[in-house]
């Protein structure tokens, strides 16, 4: 089992999404797939089960699977009871793809993280905390049957999000090719460090080595960003874009990677053939009117329907285009992230 977290501490990059659209490519093509819902807005929530309104949440909660809160309570809620396996939600139609659903007051544990941190394990209470994410990750993964956990985060700078990151092997960024998103980047070449350096003093720390969930020992390895949102001409981003998609490409290459690598954040193996440009790993274009159909219906862009579409004539042979091009581009990003995490193990 391999977890792989999706950040950007700005909000509207597609992060939700692409970890939805991932998660079904990759369980297409034969991996067990677990997507998380860690970000309390509960919007891969919603994308996967129709659980946009608060109400239906609860019932969903009461329908007897678990959720990223119920699944820690026992360590972050302070119940102190062992950490079991979660009960995730199954897709009917897809036997190799799994949800652990996201809970609205999962952002309450960020205080209980934070002392874990603050203290650097002076509390004897706390030593199981930082660890907890994970192992609760691996039991599910064991009953499951999971190859590659999807993490979808919150854009915040949290002690949750800090932990979230540092106990997954992998973390991919997307990005929207925009001057926010370049400030969002640039602020990644101080956090990522502080929060390397955070965990390696708490992993170093004689209460949390005697843990009993303990932490993972490396920290997680840069597969690449992801460039989205933009508007696409002739099957290229349109010049503003295409700008924002090298500045940022730039600032990746000149200034996040030369931070990564001082910290042991990078792969060992880049293999062939498995960036765009740089650390591009894929250039995702606007899904347009297909979103809300995607939404609608809970299936990826690449896999509607005409049926689900319910258009005709020229209109459907466009919406078809556009959706088989998605296919073909998820499809490769799927292989290249597989790959890089074989290259990198």
């Amino acid at each position: 089992m391999k977890i792989v977290a999706l950040f950007n501490n700005k909000g509207g990059v597609s992060k939700t999404t692409t970890t939805f659209n991932l998660g079904w490519m990759l369980s297409i093509i034969g991996k067990r797939v677990l997507i998380v819902d860690s970000d309390p807005q509960c919007n891969l929530t919603g994308l996967c089960v129709a659980t946009t309104k608060e109400k239906k949440l609860d019932r969903l909660y009461e329908s007897g699977v678990s959720n990223i809160k119920s699944a820690l309570d026992p360590v972050l809620g302070g119940t102190l009871e062992p950490l079991t396996a979660a009960k995730c939600v199954e897709f009917e139609n897809n036997e190799n793809l799994f949800l652990l659903p996201g809970h609205v007051q999962f952002a309450e544990f960020d205080t209980t993280y934070n002392i874990a941190e603050t203290m650097t394990g002076s509390l004897n209470l706390m030593k199981n905390v930082p660890g907890a994410f994970r192992k609760m990750l691996e039991l599910t993964a064991k009953e499951y049957k999971i190859d590659i956990v999807l993490v979808d985060m919150s854009p915040s700078i949290s002690a949750t999000n800090s932990n979230i990151l540092m106990q997954s092997d992998y973390f991919i960024v997307p990005c929207a090719p925009d001057y926010f998103c370049y400030m969002a980047i640039n602020s990644l070449l101080t956090i990522f460090p502080k929060w390397e350096i955070t965990y390696k003093k708490m992993q170093d720390n004689d209460v949390f080595q005697s843990a009993t969930y303990k932490m993972k020992n490396t920290p997680p390895i840069f597969l690449g960003i992801l460039h989205q949102r933009y508007r696409p001409r002739n099957g290229s981003p349109v010049k503003a874009f295409a700008e924002w998609i090298n500045d940022i490409n730039d600032l990746v290459d000149s200034k996040l990677v030369p931070v990564l690598r001082e910290h042991n954040m990078l792969p060992k193996q880049l293999g062939s053939n498995n960036y765009e440009e740089s650390y591009n790993l894929c250039n995702i274009a606007d899904f347009n009117s297909l979103i809300a159909q995607s939404q609608e219906h809970n299936v990826p862009v690449f896999l509607l329907t005409q049926d689900q579409v319910q258009k005709a004539g020229n209109v459907w042979e466009n919406m078809k285009k556009n959706r088989d091009d998605f296919y073909d581009t998820f499809s490769v990003l799927s292989n290249r992230v597989i790959n890089l995490i074989e290259l990198n193990p």
